[in-house]
């Protein structure tokens, strides 16, 4: 069975996106990067809002990328060995190998997809992400943290849920980033209810 992780950079205060809607913001450094490729070596499937997979395809529809360094062809190739399912009702096609479409997202679906995965699956695309942590499907939050704040945009998170995360592992890249690793506590498991329940 496989886990469902969600991963994505985030601005100190909370953003994947700013309010113009874009995230040029995010530092390039290759330490980040090359930590990020191994991470996604073991993932076998990616579950992507529209959004999100149309940048991302270019990791395989654009050669030129790959062919800038070692490290880029390196995130490439881990990314072109999973496959993709894409969740939009607007797509009229997917343009990259192992990709299906599908119109709505399906939780007895993605649940199953866990339960046959013989590696882990990742979310991402915040519409696809509240629905993914609504249906407690989410097993990890992996949050690159940077060190920069931008005064608003799109939430990293779901907003109008509560939950409740226990840490995992961290870690500190040299440029300021901080990679956090959560998962979901269950009800009975959080230490906030379970004093809640006492009172």
């Amino acid at each position: 069975m496989g886990k469902l992780i969600y991963v994505t950079n985030v601005s100190l205060d909370g953003y994947i996106e700013d309010e113009r809607g874009a995230f040029d913001w995010f530092p390039t450094d290759d330490e980040v990067f090359a930590f990020t490729t191994d991470l996604l070596r073991s993932v076998g499937t990616f579950l992507y809002g529209r959004r999100l997979y149309e940048a991302m395809a270019v990791w395989e529809t654009d050669a030129a990328l790959a062919a800038q360094s070692d490290l880029m062809a390196d995130f490439a190739s881990a990314w072109q060995a999973a496959s993709k399912v894409v969740y939009s009702t607007t797509l009229a096609a997917v343009s990259t190998a192992d990709t299906r479409l599908e119109r709505r997202f399906d939780p007895a679906a993605v649940h199953e997809l866990k339960v046959t995965a013989g590696s882990d699956l990742t979310v991402g695309g915040a519409n696809l992400v509240t629905q993914a942590f609504k249906a407690g499907l989410v097993d990890e939050c992996q949050l690159f943290v940077l060190p920069i704040v931008v005064g608003g945009g799109k939430p990293g998170l779901p907003t109008g849920m509560r939950a409740d995360l226990e840490l995992l592992d961290e870690r500190r890249f040299r440029n300021g980033v901080v990679h956090l690793r959560y998962r979901p506590r269950a009800v009975n498991d959080s230490p906030v209810r379970s004093l809640a329940a006492l009172a």
